[in-house]
């Protein structure tokens, strides 16, 4: 029997992996998008090495055809169940020391790449009547940091089209969820990214009747 696929867009060595853990052992295969996998190719063999069925593609989420593209590739092994976008970019700093370069660039990251990619698979979710779109949010959407401008305006924005995809595609079987990290990610600690992941399961689980569009997590001891 196949094994379902999930596909995380913004794979990296920290929440990326994480994810990508709690996933692959729960049967998962999994369809990697990183802008150059090569750079977690220790990251990668560790999936392997478990057991878990993994495949990279590299694509720059900011471009609209790469991102389609390297979705469409990984969809050549079989139907999505799960889309998790993870991708982020933050340039620091104030708002008045941005450009309007540096903003929207990193908003195509930050928000836009989700919309692309979640019209990428959700054709095929809506034919089968089920999906899920589950995507990582953060506290900076809820407590916005002037050091932080750019990020704090990109997960804000990610945040209100996760929350008005949950609006449109209710009722289609197609579920929509954040899961807002409402802390400093880092290795042993309560954000520590397999805890993370493991969230992101445990939301991926919910009943139907339970799920909610926005899970704050605000970490595990």
């Amino acid at each position: 029997m196949m094994k379902p696929l999930c596909i995380i867009v913004g794979f990296g060595s920290g929440v990326g992996l994480g994810i990508a853990r709690a996933f692959g052992n729960a049967g998962f295969q999994l369809g990697l998008i990183a802008r150059n996998p090569s750079k977690y190719a220790d990251a990668i063999a560790s999936l392997t090495e478990a057991g878990i069925n993994a495949t990279s593609v590299a694509a720059d989420v900011s471009d609209e055809r790469a991102l389609e593209r390297a979705i469409a590739n990984i969809q050549q092994q079989g139907t999505v169940e799960v889309l998790i976008y993870n991708a982020v970019s933050s340039t620091f700093g104030k708002p008045t020391t941005l450009t309007a370069t540096q903003l929207a660039q990193d908003f195509a990251v930050n928000a836009i790449g989700a919309l692309v990619a979640a019209k990428a698979v959700l054709p095929a979710m809506r034919s089968q009547g089920r999906g899920s779109l589950l995507l990582t949010g953060g506290g900076w959407a809820h407590y916005p940091w002037d050091e932080a401008s750019s990020i704090s305006i990109g997960k804000a924005g990610l945040r209100s089209l996760t929350l008005t995809l949950a609006q449109e595609l209710a009722g289609t079987g197609v579920r929509v969820g954040m899961l807002s990290i409402m802390g400093q990610v880092a290795p042993n600690t309560p954000f520590a990214p397999d805890k993370i992941g493991a969230a992101f399961l445990d939301l991926y689980q919910q009943p139907t009747d339970e799920f909610q569009p926005e899970t704050l997590f605000h970490g595990v001891s």
